[in-house]
């Protein structure tokens, strides 16, 4: 079994302790180092391929949110801290997950495999040939995924999320989004403009599935999609439209 390579980084002894000993027996996990500051492990990352990083917000100097926003697409972060307030920052960074203090190891163990189910996805997706090809149609695309031409019909996505190199679909009719090799500009292209609006630079939203908005964050369940500023004109002449 291929491991996820990752690090742990607080401040506090005894919450990183206890963090190392929960990686240290998850199996599909391997402990690449521990950090007591994210300066330190900035200094390590130059040097090590590095997936998954339990980091805590509250920190000296350097907090974990603003360590976070220093990262490249390729590592994933999950975050852990005594302080809920901190939830939608850390949601708004794209965090795989977020865990309460003191975490359990039933916690942190579901949370784990929630990061082993993505980055698989993103394995299968590479597995497939180089860019996806994307042709469309009125009413529906087709793309090519995990060795398959999948068709896809407009009104059945919800939105899409730019992860580097690969988009994540978001389907109504599937819980386990579809993950291609290509990029957002490419389908930024092809989508009906009527119908899909960016709204940040990692999500293209359907517009008719916009049914909640708060605080320039649209609500799709437990999702919360956040509007930038530079897409904020645009979206803001849609609820204007819209708006009664």
């Amino acid at each position: 079994m291929k491991k996820i390579t990752c690090i742990a980084i607080d401040d506090e002894p005894l919450a990183l302790g206890l963090m190392v000993s929960h990686i240290k027996k998850t199996p599909f996990l391997e402990l690449m180092g521990e950090f007591d500051n994210p300066i330190d492990a900035m200094e390590f990352l130059q040097d090590h391929e590095v997936q998954l990083i339990y980091l805590d917000i509250q920190m000296p100097d350097l907090t974990g949110v603003d360590f976070a926003r220093t990262l490249h697409g390729d590592n994933k972060v999950i975050f852990t801290t005594a302080y809920e307030k901190y939830a939608v920052e850390g949601f708004q960074l794209h965090a795989l997950d977020y865990l309460l203090k003191p975490v359990s190891y039933e916690v942190f163990f579901k949370a784990a495999i929630h990061a082993k189910e993505q980055f698989d996805l993103i394995e299968s997706a590479s597995n497939t040939s180089s860019e996806s090809e994307i042709s469309t149609n009125n009413d529906y695309l087709f793309v090519k995924a995990n060795y398959q031409i999948r068709r896809i019909n407009y009104q059945d996505i919800i939105y899409i999320e730019g992860l580097k190199d690969y988009v994540k679909i978001y389907l109504e009719s599937e819980n386990t989004p579809l993950v291609i090799n290509a990029t957002m500009k490419s389908f930024e292209d092809k989508l009906p403009k009527e119908n899909f609006m960016r709204v940040h630079r990692s999500f293209i939203v359907n517009l008719e599935k916009v049914t909640t908005i708060e605080r320039y964050r649209i609500v799709f369940g437990k999702e919360h999609i956040p509007v930038s500023r530079q897409y904020k004109e645009g979206f803001d002449e849609f609820v204007k439209k819209k708006f009664l």
